[in-house]
């Protein structure tokens, strides 16, 4: 095999290892955006076999910094359907997520001033990895969420358009 070859199968083998496992579509919807961080979390063996498996729902999970680190609340993690009760993990505890101490003290000053909140966005593989994307988001209002699909309209009307032509 020549050299370039190789050099395609490796990193077309690099983008497979790197899917989305979950993800919290509602969250857009609820908070814009402002800023994503992405980050390691601490997990069981059980639970890593059952995010792989696809039984993450990140729908109403938060995260919150206590004591200096950043703890995820409220995803819950199926139990693995082939392990026993005694080994299982409790599909709601409480998360430990691995950021850099800057990061982590970086959203804590935005998150003191302006009345933030941090959001779990998605559950990715990367690589032998599972990495959580939290974003910080700031409420939307009603009003804001109609002028947002109203907008996301006009784009789909505007993009279909200059498809005819």
């Amino acid at each position: 095999m020549t050299k370039t070859k190789t050099k395609k199968l490796k990193t077309a083998a690099r983008l497979a290892a790197n899917k989305r496992l979950a993800e919290n579509r509602t969250a857009k919807h609820h908070y814009e955006i402002i800023e994503t961080l992405e980050t390691g979390i601490e997990l069981l063996g059980t639970e890593v076999k059952s995010i792989r498996a696809g039984k993450a729902n990140l729908k109403d999970g938060f995260c919150l910094i206590r004591k200096g680190e950043i703890q995820l609340h409220n995803v819950h993690i199926s139990p693995h359907s082939h392990a026993s009760g005694y080994f299982n993990h409790d599909p709601l505890r409480v998360r430990k997520l691995l950021a850099h101490r800057r990061e982590i003290d970086k959203f804590q000053g935005q998150l003191d001033k302006k009345g933030l909140t941090l959001i779990p966005l998605s559950l990715q593989l990367k690589g032998s990895w599972i990495k959580l994307i939290i974003g910080l988001g700031k409420g939307r209002k009603l009003y804001d969420k109609r002028q947002e699909e109203k907008r996301k309209q006009a784009d789909r009307d505007m993009k279909s358009a200059l498809k005819r032509f």
